[in-house]
């Protein structure tokens, strides 16, 4: 992965009607939870669990992001 980005775990993505991301079993999904994201000009970068791949889906693609708050250990 790139170590460039700030990568989010445990978050889950929601994509608009039309778009679809791969899960790990390779079936299409507008909703995928459990991933690592990360966001960069314009771009959400997807990993999925279990998929040897990172997908990446343009920010209009994207309904809904969601990752957990850090917590003061994390910092």
């Amino acid at each position: 992965m790139n170590a460039r980005l700030n990568w989010r775990d445990d978050a889950a993505i929601e994509l608009a009607p039309g778009y679809t991301l791969a899960a790990a079993d390779g079936t299409p999904a507008e909703r995928l939870t459990g991933v690592r994201l990360a966001v960069e000009g314009g771009f959400v970068h997807v990993a999925v669990p279990g998929a040897d791949d990172i997908q990446v889906v343009s920010a209009p693609a994207v309904r809904r992001l969601a990752y957990p708050r850090p917590t003061p250990a994390d910092d």
